[in-house]
């Protein structure tokens, strides 16, 4: 009996799209791109319910004929090649012909389509694959598609969607990728019937600007320098952040032939031209676009078209590094370096006293582990490893880390002892705690945020945060996609003790903040719990309210440099001790550590 059998086309369909069409964002990308290689000058992107309701994207581009509407539907249908030889030259976004066979597979899509030369448009309506309908109709020139209830027909892959807030924050990023690098085409995004992006055309300094840029601040692309560099292999403009103004949260984009691409070989070369000028936990923002013979890439590597293979990567590894560098160098924020030298650098002597090149003369044979009195003999020292027998291993009177324990056992500080015994504070920075086993040291802040952490994570669970009200409220100032996840995390953080007023799509009035924050600013509070969530990809409630507790911990906790009383220290040592794990917080940083009676003694011995 014969087991193999080809697969009905809407099977394979549903298959393939399961690879194209990942998300609502997969989707988005997918449209916009077929638009924006129509020709279009300005594109709609209108959002229901973060894309699981309706996807719609609407454009003036050149439209399709009635054949040609019904055939874009069929898989590997496509107008952008027509043999495996154009894969090489692709000036295109979309070639493979999957796009809209993966979208109509799992979603139901209605299309209205029309040529200028043409009277009337064509309107076609398909349900997984299937045609319910397609007939003349009166429309635009241009193409309009609606996309909805995307995954109705395939339940499991609509479960795994994330919240509205998640998914929403990934059509974002997908839509800036595009934005980004045509600022020549104007885009609208409307979510909910509420317009988040309104986009005019422009310039790519103006295109950034509008999109992370902050109207009632400093103009952001003022911390950007130029960089300009053509060469026969690839042209690289674009702009790179100043070093004063870097920070944790960095805006990083690459852009290769009108591509949004992730190139992490590339990053190192940004992040090699920064060295010295930028700590570890800060990150450069950039915006970099490269231009190159589509033949010397192929963008055919993976369906997301993210993944690009360039034929020469590092000669444009040197090229990008030294560009970035001599952008920063023109404003005087690095050493000036010739980049047309290669190797070191001849720096030329003064000509009234020049002076010669030392010349050194070294011996091939010489051998430190061999007698020194004939070089040409060479006779090995016998037991030459006496000479190092009585060094120790480890120096004297000298505590090394390894020799600072960690508590074994819970039972080693119990809260009936510290109620009794004598605390001392040292450097202001640790609490130094008399044990059965020697000194204690506890790092006085890491304590007290492990504390506080697990009170704001009951606080937050059981809605019974306090809060302080503000005299004069402050106001928050954010991009569309940081409203998103502050909307996200609103409920729990309006559980901790945050109050929260929206005063118009880009800003919120901060009307109070939780009592143990103090006097402090709730502005850097809210920006820090929202740059930990981003970086960290908290996408679960569980996870997000994890980092607001760490957040505000961090903030609220003891600083550094704090004296503390007697009884402020035995308070906050009872409540750490009580703690489930309270020897490390819950990012893995050691609060406290055992200096035995064995180390103390040796100091003495």
């Amino acid at each position: 009996m014969d087991i193999i059998h080809l697969l009905p086309d809407s099977v394979a369909n549903q298959i393939a799209a399961g690879e194209v069409i990942q998300r609502p964002a997969s989707c988005l990308k997918e449209l916009v791109e077929n638009s924006l290689d129509a020709g279009a000058t300005r594109i709609q992107v209108i959002v229901r319910d973060a894309g699981r309701t309706l996807l719609q994207v609407i454009d003036d581009g050149s439209g399709m004929s009635e054949m040609d509407a019904r055939l874009a539907f069929e898989r590997h249908a496509t107008s952008k090649i027509r043999e495996a030889q154009d894969l090489f030259s692709l000036r295109t976004m979309g070639f493979r012909g999957e796009a809209l066979a993966s979208i109509c597979a799992v979603a139901q899509v209605e299309m209205t389509t029309r040529r200028e030369e043409d009277e009337t448009g064509t309107l076609l309506e398909i349900h997984g694959s299937n045609v319910v309908r397609q007939e003349p109709c009166s429309c635009p020139i241009g193409t309009n598609i609606k996309v909805s209830n995307l995954f109705f027909n395939v339940p499991v892959r609509r479960k795994f969607l994330k919240s509205d807030q998640t998914e929403l924050r990934n059509l974002l990023n997908e839509f800036y990728h595009i934005v980004l690098v045509y600022p020549k085409v104007a885009f609208t995004f409307v979510h909910n019937d509420e317009i988040l992006l309104e986009l005019p055309i422009g310039t790519e300094k103006q295109r950034i600007e509008a999109v992370f840029g902050n109207p009632k601040k400093n103009v952001y692309t003022s911390a950007f320098v130029d960089i300009n560099t053509e060469t026969e292999l690839v042209s690289i403009r674009g702009f790179v952040i100043k070093p004063e103004a870097a920070t944790r949260k960095a805006e990083q984009y690459f852009f290769v032939n009108g591509r949004y691409m992730r190139h992490p070989y590339f990053l190192k070369a940004v992040q090699t031209a920064y060295s010295g000028m930028l700590t570890n936990d800060y990150q450069p923002s950039f915006f970099i676009y490269f231009t190159i013979n589509p033949e010397a890439i192929d963008v055919n590597i993976h369906p997301t078209k993210t993944e690009i293979k360039f034929a020469d990567e590092q000669t444009i590894f040197q090229i990008l590094m030294a560009s970035v560098r001599e952008a920063l160098g023109k404003f005087t924020l690095a050493p000036q370096i010739d980049f047309d030298t290669q190797g070191s650098i001849d720096i030329p002597a003064p000509q009234n006293n020049p002076v010669s090149r030392p010349h050194l003369t070294v011996d091939p044979n010489y051998n430190p582990f061999h007698a020194r009195s004939s070089y040409t003999q060479q006779q090995p020292v016998a037991n030459w490893e006496s000479l190092y027998a009585d060094l120790p291993t480890k120096a004297k009177n000298v505590i090394y880390p390894d020799q600072l324990e960690e508590p074994a056992e819970v039972e080693l500080l119990r809260p009936e002892e510290v109620e009794t015994c004598s605390l001392w504070q040292y450097a202001g920075k640790y609490i130094i705690v008399p044990t059965a086993k020697g000194l204690l040291l506890i790092n006085q802040h890491r304590a007290h945020a492990a504390v506080l952490y697990q009170q704001f994570l009951v606080q937050i669970a059981q809605t019974q945060g306090s809060m302080q009200q503000l005299l004069f409220p402050e106001v928050i100032t954010l991009p569309p996609d940081e409203m998103v996840l502050l909307a996200q995390l609103l409920p729990d953080l309006r559980a901790i003790g945050f109050e929260l007023e929206q005063l118009s799509p880009d800003s919120y009035s901060v009307l109070g903040h939780p009592s143990q924050l103090e006097a402090q600013s709730p502005i850097p509070v809210l920006q820090h719990i929202m740059q930990q969530v981003r970086e960290r990809g908290a996408d679960t409630q569980q996870e997000w309210r994890e980092q607001i507790a760490t957040s505000l911990a961090e903030t609220a906790a003891v600083p550094y440099g704090r004296s503390l009383t007697t009884e402020e220290m035995r308070d906050m040592v009872l409540h750490l001790v009580e703690l489930k794990n309270h020897r490390r917080m819950a990012d893995g940083k050691i609060i406290m550590s055992l200096l035995n009676d064995e180390e103390i003694n040796k100091r003495f011995s």
